[in-house]
């Protein structure tokens, strides 16, 4: 039972950096449509990374999603009425989905600052392979390496 493959919808890139990653982050970031805000928020946190570093806040942003990007996570798989955590590579889509989910929940999981110094604070992190998004990252590695010996059950 083939199903047809449904078309990616296309985003337009963000104004202030023309990046079709960054536009796709505000989208990750927005909350009950309010797209303006969210903007605002992500705009002002590569504000302050760019006062915190040197370095251009783009590049940096790239390397954090980069450096938090699993590249094996764990799927559930039932043979036989047992149910096996399969480690499967991550498709690169998905990997990017994961990246800013974790980034996003690390940050909103801080408490007592405005959103953009804690979303730059853990942009910052995982820049620097630390912080609560690294640690996901470093969990979903752990378990998968931890269940390999139900590879083989990988379709």
């Amino acid at each position: 039972m083939a199903r047809t493959q449904i078309a990616k919808r296309v985003i337009a890139a963000d104004p202030k950096y023309g990046d079709v990653i960054i536009a796709k982050f505000i989208n990750y970031v927005m909350y009950g449509g309010k797209k303006s805000t969210a903007q605002r928020v992500v705009y002002k946190a590569f504000d302050i990374m760019k006062e915190k570093t040197t370095k251009d806040p783009v590049e940096v942003f790239r390397q954090a999603i980069e450096n938090v990007s699993p590249v094996l996570e764990v799927r559930s798989r039932r043979v036989g009425g047992a149910t096996y955590q399969v480690p499967v590579e991550v498709r690169s889509s998905r990997k990017f989905a994961l990246a800013v989910r974790w980034i996003l929940l690390a940050a909103r999981s801080k408490k007592g600052k405005p959103m953009a110094e804690k979303l730059a604070e853990e942009i910052l992190a995982a820049f620097n392979k630390e912080g609560a998004a690294m640690k996901k990252r470093e969990d979903v590695h752990r378990m998968a390496e931890a269940n390999r010996a139900f590879a083989h059950f990988a379709r």
